[in-house]
């Protein structure tokens, strides 16, 4: 019988050998583990997203919309009905889950832009939309007794439709958009790409390039909101391709084998997914994939604080709205003794302020 062995003291000191790893663990606070409380919450909460789409009737707004979040009903064996034409402004709310991520998804479909015969401020009822929307919040944030969840409506991204004319950008594309983009994040796109063909369509992304610069018209992604050098980078790749040319498909058709989203035409079938066809996918990764939160950021944080600040700065020349707080400057006062504080400084002598 092998006699007992003596285990170590715990004041001796014995060499780790390779066997034993070291204690790894000794500086481990959890901070990491944040990331996941984050990710829990937000899975429960889901997220909500707001898009809005302009621009002249027959460009495809709501067929490219459809596409863009595969919310497109099956085509119907028999002759294919065209898509009613929006007649009003109106908002149609989503709830798409993916992967146990829900996404509460709102779309406003504008009636077409620029259709009438006298278009003398024709953007008046769309941008008074995108302010009514930062109103509706404002007047939920300022409550005395505001809710723990105060539903955004605000519209996060302007998904501006360019008619492929092959040209320039029109006089009145022109004007909207100076008034659009200090309100709203604007992504513009070319619509209906099928119709020009690869040399034109580059030719006319130049000349809508050289037109947003000569007028100072910032569409998104601004370069100013530029944070770091990755930002800078990924950004400046964006804005080369911008407006997209982008297609919207009709239904799903099989190619070599394959299932496929595409437009039927006379000259055979347009893949929407194929980057020799159109730019759709760029469009689908800059708005879901890679920046739907920094639109949201950005429309919080910029847009819907300019709004804040000129409502605040104003709220006693504006009418009140329900449950509006007084805001009213308040009268000065009278002279009086002044205050003053007193703080020690670092050589032990005091200054006031």
């Amino acid at each position: 019988m092998e006699p007992p062995r003596r285990s170590p003291s715990p004041s001796s000191s014995q060499p780790s050998s390779s066997r034993n790893p070291p204690c790894e663990r000794l500086n481990y606070v959890g901070i990491e583990a944040v990331l996941d409380q984050l990710k829990i919450k937000a899975m429960k909460m889901g997220f909500e997203f707001n898009v809005m789409v302009v621009g002249q009737s027959g460009l495809g707004k709501s067929t490219m919309v459809n596409t863009l979040f595969k919310m497109w009903k099956p085509t119907p064996p028999g002759p294919v009905e065209p898509t009613p034409q929006t007649l009003q402004l109106h908002s149609v709310n989503h709830v798409i889950e993916e992967n146990g991520v829900k996404l509460k998804l709102t779309l406003i479909d504008t009636p077409g832009f620029g259709d009438q015969i006298n278009n003398d401020k024709c953007w008046e009822p769309i941008l008074a939309y995108i302010n009514e929307q930062y109103e509706r919040y404002l007047q939920e944030e300022i409550l005395i007794t505001r809710k723990r969840h105060i539903s955004d409506t605000r519209v996060h991204c302007c998904v501006y439709f360019v008619p492929p004319t092959g040209h320039c950008l029109r006089p009145l594309d022109i004007e909207f958009l100076k008034r659009l983009c200090q309100t709203v994040n604007v992504v513009p796109v070319i619509a209906r790409a099928d119709s020009l063909t690869m040399e034109e369509r580059e030719a006319f992304r130049r000349r809508i390039q050289q037109d947003l610069k000569t007028h100072c018209i910032d569409v998104y992604p601004q370069q100013c909101f530029d944070e770091d050098i990755n930002d800078r980078i990924l950004n400046s790749k964006i804005r080369e391709r911008i407006p997209f040319a982008v297609v919207g498909a009709d239904g799903e058709y099989l190619v070599n084998g394959k299932c496929v989203l595409g437009r039927k035409t006379k000259c055979g079938i347009i893949e929407v997914e194929n980057m020799a066809h159109c730019e759709f996918l760029l469009l689908r990764e800059l708005l879901i994939c890679s920046h739907l939160q920094d639109l949201k950021d950005i429309t919080h944080n910029v847009h819907y604080e300019n709004y804040r600040v000129y409502r605040l700065n104003n709220s006693h020349l504006l009418p009140p709205g329900p449950g509006w707080v007084n805001l009213a400057p308040t009268p000065p006062a009278t002279p009086g003794p002044s205050k003053v504080c007193r703080r020690q400084t670092h050589n032990n002598s005091t200054e006031e302020y």
